[in-house]
């Protein structure tokens, strides 16, 4: 291919894939702003990139497999620079919204602290592989040297190609999703063959000859040999198989020393989207805390953490579909009760309905854990206008190499 057939262009910004953005748009993958870098054009797209003037940002990949892997994005930019750049995507939110706030430093959780990953598993005419796939492919990269993978999740790889021999077929590939917990690993297969006597029979024995501690095939348990528990504060919780944890455990305990010290002094803390208990149960070292959440088995979870957990203050659950049925003023300030304070932490959606119903019954103090700067600037705006002060924001990058951004950030009414 000649040079006239290449398309020059200079990168002008990060889009929030992490692509670097040129006039167009055209979209430049692994770029930085200021490179000028050339390429074959495809609509959008530059592809068989080449970068003919680099920026001072740019560094030498961590890890071999990243120019095939698509299991980050920004490992080509400096850390400082990813840094800036993710605490910016939250800041030009906000500011988009018309909102200001005071920004604390970043915490960015280290290399080779991932403890939950979804890995691609194929059978081959040799055996089976495991990995990513690459970026926009379907093909799978083996990832032994990952940087990103704890090193007892990086012992899964094996383990889930034995998974792939054992029950996948040639056509689809598994996935395997991996959790490391304080008793080994927990792992959930998807779009396995069809769970029968024999295959059942081998896949106990391959559970218990690598000491999975608990196998689920699908929605079915194929074997447990305990409980794959997770420590929330004091508590330990089993949380439902493939049910939400924090990528990190670095990360988590970034979000949690954020909802502890803005609730700190609270009785009663209403605790939205509660998940498996990841803030209720540390906050009820301190406080009476009501813990909802959409999804049953992570409520039936948190409870269980609860009741066997000691010291802990009461701790009561309630199952809602806080979407289409948000807690109400009523509920929120029950027979003069009001709560202290309260930490929501929505899926990517935010919590348009939840918010509105939070600033009407004027809860003092709220935590907001977000993985979507942009739904939590919708909401934001709705809290300041409704007369809360956005005091600060924290952005946690708990996705080391992704685009991915993470925050807490503390509202007050003002008085």
């Amino acid at each position: 291919m000649t040079d006239a057939a290449r398309t020059t262009a200079t990168i002008s910004r990060l889009g929030h894939q992490g692509d670097g953005v040129a006039d167009g748009p055209l979209f430049a993958p692994r770029t930085l702003p200021g490179e000028t870098v050339s390429g074959i054009a495809e609509g959008s797209r530059l592809t068989s990139i080449r970068i003919e003037t680099p920026s001072e940002h740019r560094v030498q990949p961590p890890c071999r497999h990243y120019k095939s892997c698509g299991g980050c994005q920004l490992q080509h930019a400096s850390d400082s620079f990813v840094a800036e750049w993710k605490t910016d995507v939250v800041r030009n939110a906000l500011s988009a919204q018309g909102l200001e706030t005071e920004f604390r430093t970043i915490h960015t959780s280290p290399a080779r602290s991932r403890r939950r990953a979804t890995l691609a598993v194929r059978r081959t005419k040799k055996g089976a592989m495991a990995g990513f796939h690459g970026q926009a492919s379907d093909v799978i990269t083996e990832i032994p040297d990952c940087q990103l993978l704890e090193p007892a999740l990086m012992a899964a790889i094996p383990v889930a190609e034995a998974l792939a021999l054992a029950g996948a077929s040639r056509k689809t590939p598994l996935a395997v999703t991996v959790t490391t917990s304080e008793a080994g690993l927990d792992m959930l297969v998807k779009n396995g063959k069809p769970l029968d006597g024999p295959l059942r029979i081998e896949l106990a024995q391959l559970a218990d000859r690598h000491r999975i501690t608990r196998l689920t095939w699908d929605d079915e348990l194929v074997a447990m040999e305990q409980p794959p528990v997770q420590p929330f504060g004091t508590a330990l919780v089993c949380p439902p198989p493939g049910a939400f944890l924090q990528a990190t455990r670095e990360g988590e305990a970034a979000l949690l020393d954020g909802v502890l010290e803005i609730t700190k002094g609270a009785k009663r803390i209403v605790d939205l989207f509660a998940g498996c208990g990841t803030f209720a149960l540390p906050l009820a070292q301190a406080a009476e805390v009501h813990a909802v959440e959409g999804e049953r088995e992570m409520v039936a979870a948190l409870d269980a953490g609860w009741r066997k957990a000691k010291g802990l203050k009461k701790v009561t659950t309630e199952t809602r579909d806080l979407f289409r049925n948000p807690l109400l003023p009523e509920d929120l300030n029950p027979f003069g009760a009001a709560f202290d304070a309260a930490v929501i932490d929505p899926p990517r959606a935010g919590a348009e309905a939840q918010i509105a119903q939070l600033a009407k019954a004027r809860t003092p103090v709220i935590a907001y854990v977000s993985c979507n700067p942009v739904s939590f600037a919708r909401d934001a705006k709705t809290l300041v206008a409704a007369g809360y002060s956005l005091d600060w924001v924290q952005a946690v990058d708990q996705f080391r190499w992704s685009a991915h951004t993470e925050l807490v950030a503390r509202f007050t009414l003002k008085d």
